[in-house]
């Protein structure tokens, strides 16, 4: 699962009202060492002490990038035309959390982004600090390393080794979603913006890998698709069953009781689809840990309005400069008519 921080950046140029010096301080110095670090891919290809598996990988990145723009109808500017080389698993560690009895995520809001259901930290230390703050307080906490993240075209957003790590198609997918934030972006929407990323990632990486001809690779891709789908119905279902149970009048430990053995259901689906499908669910960590709240919350974010988007594209025959018109005129909308337009569920934008 691909979580972002597009924030993070702002975060180092605009002043901030109700945030810590402390977390703009590390957002600022986070952002400026990956900018400092980029060197043009053209540069790192032509390098002799480049080695062979990253120039490959490299390559195969700039004529993703360039069918992003010439095939996909997205931005065609400076973005993920450079290369950073971490030293790390992770760019960014995100915490999102929700209370104890709600499926609703806790949102912290920025200057230019809105506000978002997560908070990112260039340290994996300070995240699971972070966490163990809000779990103190009685909330859900999930942490979760972060690939990529998109700063909406304010910066040149370099790609980064974190990405490669994924696999090629994978990589390309997480450029397609990431560009996909340059064409619309609704100021505290998380629910809307990700949705459609995700859904323009998902088409961006299906015809990509057909036009490259890789037959088997496409199938593959579909498979986890309709898998990764048929998950997030199942944590949407589940996600309804506790927010009628958090409306209820229990007591607060039948209400613990009751959400901890839906919590273990959802587990058990989660497992019965792997072992039924033969394709990881990618909950595998969660499952092992318990799922919470927070978690649930993830999860609707970015594949809770995904069908509704979807049958957007369909509407106009898969035609994507038409579809980011469409979507660009449901930005323009109260969020209200924009969740009455594509998501699909009462819970699915909250």
């Amino acid at each position: 699962m691909l979580l972002d921080a597009r924030c993070l950046a702002l975060l180092a140029v605009l002043p901030l009202q109700g945030c810590g010096t402390l977390y703009v301080a590390q957002a600022a110095a986070g952002q400026w060492h990956v900018m400092a670090a980029r060197r043009p891919i053209a540069a790192v290809v032509a390098d002799p002490a480049t080695p062979p598996a990253l120039r490959s990988q490299l390559e195969y990145v700039r004529a993703a990038r360039e069918f992003a723009s010439h095939a996909l109808a997205l931005p065609d500017n400076a973005s993920y035309r450079a290369y950073v080389a971490l030293d790390r698993d992770f760019v960014v560690w995100n915490v999102v959390a929700a209370p104890e009895f709600s499926v609703v995520p806790r949102t912290w809001c920025f200057p230019i982004a809105g506000c978002v259901a997560y908070r990112g930290y260039f340290s994996e230390r300070r995240a699971r600090n972070y966490a163990l703050t809000l779990e103190s307080r009685g909330f859900d906490v999930s942490v979760g390393g972060v690939a990529a993240y998109s700063t909406l075209g304010r910066f040149a957003d370099p790609v980064l080794s974190t990405m490669l790590d994924y696999g090629d198609a994978q990589t390309a997918a997480v450029i397609f979603h990431e560009l996909a934030h340059q064409v619309v972006y609704v100021a505290g929407d998380s629910a809307f913006n990700e949705a459609f990323a995700v859904t323009v990632e998902q088409e961006g990486l299906t015809r990509w890998l057909a036009v490259q001809g890789r037959p088997e690779a496409l199938a593959a891709w579909r498979r986890r698709r309709t898998v990764q789908a048929q998950a997030a119905a199942l944590f949407a279902a589940r996600r309804e069953e506790l927010r009628r149970l958090y409306a209820s009048p229990l007591a607060p430990q039948a209400m613990r009781d009751a959400k901890r053995l839906a919590m273990r259901a959802l587990a058990a689906d989660l497992r019965a689809l792997e072992l039924q499908s033969g394709v990881p669910s990618g909950y595998g960590r969660w499952i092992e840990a318990g799922i919470n709240n927070a978690e649930l919350a993830s999860v609707a974010t970015y594949f809770g309005c995904v069908p509704g988007f979807e049958r957007l594209l369909a509407s106009v025959d898969h035609d994507l400069p038409r579809f980011y018109a469409a979507v660009k005129a449901l930005a323009a909308q109260s969020a209200a008519a924009r969740r009455s337009a594509v998501c699909t569920s009462p819970s699915a934008a909250e």
